[in-house]
């Protein structure tokens, strides 16, 4: 989406600012960018219609992103500029939080900081200098050197590329670099194969890679000041008259449009490019790619995104969804057993069961799994997010607790069925729980959680889970992280799996205190069931 210039001056006035976000009003509601500048400096952009509401007759409204309100406090200058023309739309002497002192937006050094296209707050290129930069350039002349020994044509991608075509230099609001490549195969199976050989050979070179999915991955660079710094490489083919690109490309295209490889001019110094990288910007970033547009947003195509989904992004599917996680420090005083598992644990004794495996699926900052282990019990945490149990499965380790704490996840059969295979070796009865996972995942990835529990659970194991219950004030269309479930076609689904409903309760629990991790998220008490379920 690009801005439009043929039209008449915008004309927006009576700014209101207050903690929650800007109000103003416009009466010509032709869609621009807006520039919110504090003190002078650009933070963050927004389409003046696109990105706003309604609030009254004339007037719109926009929230504060979140990652700012921990600045929000204090006495700024605050203005609205359109992005394009410069031109100052409104200025107010703003006062948030307590209004002492100036607002400043910086980093624990005292840098600056704004808010990129994604809304992420970044050091932004506007903010650096030419020394400062310098490494960046360095490194992207390294990775592009090690992606062509290793036998691949790598050429600067997205903003990268933007900025070395439309200003020969990098985007003021950008704040990473990009490289992309078009595979010689056009089957997907065969360009990711490509890739993972390719991401091998770059290991042994004595590169650090981190992939993102089939045909992305991140290569990264420790810099001589210590800093680290990762450069995306994005993967992609020719496929039926069309390029698509991971991660949002996908148009008509022709080939000689790619090859041979062009060059393009980025902060002075040459690059690889496509042989005609005009036609690359258009399909990436539309019609309007050369009109400057900081708030950008990607419009992929349904189709399009079924395909990289499908073809290329299996292993980061569901990367959506929040899941809770607990902070290192909150980890380090110590957390005791959830709710849920006390209850399970009471009764597996009053049932007079030995448990001899214990999973946790969906596990969390794997408080739980840790617990279990701490009293000898085989324990195994699963989790999508291994950022969320990294502090407490470094403490099994350093304690030599028999926990094991892996990345898996629900959406994908790929990996959950060798994960529950390999589980439903290990010693029964086998006891796997579900604290707040069924309400956490569509319906696919909920079938493929009652598939592994009947796959470890046959033969004497137990599967607990707990889950929101859907009530008429709180409906299964509820908007939250967490979605509350219908409980008859919950036990519908079960018992269609072979499952048996052994235990049920019903309870009514506020959210968890200061010795619990809360998952829920939601404010006030809420209605849980809790289901224990059998395979014979």
């Amino acid at each position: 989406m690009g801005a439009r210039t043929d039209r008449a001056p915008v004309a927006l006035d009576a700014l209101t600012v207050t903690d929650e976000g800007l109000s103003f009003t416009l009466r010509r509601e032709h869609d621009v960018v807006v520039d919110v500048l504090l003190d002078g400096r650009r933070i963050w952009s927004f389409w003046s219609v696109r990105d706003t509401e309604p609030a009254r007759p004339g007037r719109r409204w926009v929230a504060w992103p979140p990652p700012l309100h921990r600045f929000l406090d204090g006495t700024t200058t605050l203005q609205l500029v359109e992005h394009v023309t410069g031109e100052v739309l409104a200025t107010t002497e703003a006062v948030l939080g307590g209004g002492t002192g100036r607002i400043a937006v910086v980093d624990k050094d005292g840098r600056p900081l704004g808010l990129d296209k994604s809304l992420t707050l970044s050091r932004l290129f506007d903010s650096r200098d030419a020394e400062q930069v310098a490494p960046l350039l360095d490194s992207i002349e390294t990775v592009v050197s090690a992606l062509q020994q290793a036998g691949v044509e790598p050429f600067l991608a997205y903003g990268s590329l933007l900025g070395a075509v439309r200003e020969g230099g990098l985007i003021g609001h950008d704040s990473d670099a990009d490289l992309g490549y078009v595979s010689g195969w056009s089957e997907p199976v065969d360009a990711i194969l490509e890739s993972f050989r390719l991401q091998r050979r770059l290991v042994e070179m004595g590169y650090w890679v981190v992939r993102y999915s089939g045909m992305a991955f991140r290569v990264n660079l420790r810099e001589a000041d210590g800093a680290l710094r990762g450069l995306d490489v994005f993967g992609g083919i020719l496929r039926d008259g069309h390029l698509y690109l991971m991660g949002e490309v996908g148009a008509p295209f022709s080939a000689d449009w790619v090859r041979p490889p062009g060059e393009v001019t980025l902060e002075g110094r040459v690059y690889p490019g496509p042989a005609e990288p005009e036609r690359l910007l258009e399909a990436t970033y539309g019609p309007h790619w050369r009109t400057p547009d900081p708030a950008f947003k990607f419009e992929t195509s349904e189709a399009t995104r079924r395909r990289l989904d499908g073809w290329f992004r299996g292993t980061r599917g569901g990367r959506a969804l929040h899941w809770d996680k607990a902070q290192p420090a909150v980890l380090r005083k110590g957390l005791g057993p959830s709710a849920f598992l006390r209850w399970i644990r009471r009764l597996e004794r009053e049932d007079h069961r030995q448990i001899g495996t214990y999973v946790d699926l969906g596990c969390g900052a794997g408080v739980d799994t840790f617990t279990m282990a701490r009293q000898g019990i085989p324990s195994w945490g699963l989790d999508f997010r291994p950022s969320h149990f990294k502090v407490v499965a470094h403490r099994a380790v350093r304690r030599e607790l028999p926990a094991t704490y892996r990345w898996t996840n629900f959406n994908e059969l790929r990996s959950v069925l060798p994960t529950g295979a390999e589980i439903a070796r290990s010693p029964a009865p086998r006891v796997v729980t579900a604290r707040h996972l069924v309400d956490a995942v569509d319906g696919t990835a909920r079938d493929l959680v009652l598939r592994f529990a009947a796959m470890v659970c046959r033969g004497g194991g137990r599967f607990y889970l707990q889950t929101l219950r859907a009530t008429e004030t709180d409906p299964v269309t509820g908007e939250d992280n967490l979605r509350p479930v219908d409980i008859a076609e919950l036990v519908t689904d079960i018992e269609a799996r072979g499952g048996r409903i052994v235990h049920r309760q019903d309870v009514v629990e506020p959210p968890a205190g200061p010795k619990h991790v809360d998952v829920t998220g939601r404010a006030g008490s809420n209605e849980l069931t809790r289901l224990g379920v059998a395979w014979d």
